[in-house]
């Protein structure tokens, strides 16, 4: 194995460790310190002001039932993007919350996409969603492509399960890094769906 081969082999090796050391965090309190802008709430959820939000990045590709999806058609909703996994105990537990107020916020301008990252093949990605009720789209990125595209220093997915509240702007509203209760979800939701 060349010295290139082998520091390309390192470098993949300590990006997927990394992952592996934040996956399944408890989450917690972070407001991003220095100048972010960040505002930390109650219950370990980042905001960001009206004014000084970050744009999403490309979150685009294939579902896990294999067809194109593009969060820049949702464009004008408010969209609520988590990252999960089918192996994460607290994905598991909020996974009932996500299927319930993406039932009851349907029709009221609110978008849900989930990201499923790490898991190895669609079906048991597949097997959580219907075993959860979930029946909002699922962007596939068992690499963790996707959570690489967010700038560092924003309100982005650090952690696994990671949510994110989209305006109806295509930026970053507010951020949790750890497992979501119902109440909590909502605290999310209703000042971004409620901003004009």
């Amino acid at each position: 194995m060349s010295t290139r081969s082998r520091a390309v082999l390192f470098s993949a090796v300590a990006a997927a460790a990394a992952l592996t050391l934040s996956a399944c965090g408890s989450g917690g309190i972070s407001g991003g310190g220095g100048n972010t802008n960040f505002i930390t709430g109650n219950n370990g959820i980042d905001t960001a002001a009206k004014g000084s939000r970050d744009a999403v990045p490309d979150l685009s590709g294939k579902t896990l039932e294999g067809k194109t999806l593009d969060i820049a058609d949702y464009k004008g909703e408010v969209v609520v993007v988590n990252v999960w996994g089918s192996w994460c105990g607290p994905c598991r537990a909020e996974g009932k919350y996500f299927a319930k107020v993406s039932e009851e916020y349907a029709g009221r301008g609110v978008r849900f996409l989930g990201i499923n990252t790490r898991d190895g093949s669609t079906t048991s990605a597949l097997a959580f969603e219907k075993e959860q009720g979930i029946t909002y789209p699922s962007l596939y990125d068992p690499t963790g492509k996707l959570m690489l595209r967010f700038k560092k220093g924003t309100l982005n997915p650090q952690l696994i399960p990671s949510t994110l509240v989209i305006d109806r702007d295509g930026k970053i509203a507010a951020r949790a890094l750890q497992a979501l209760s119902e109440e909590n979800l909502l605290k999310m939701i209703k000042p971004v769906l409620a901003e004009k």
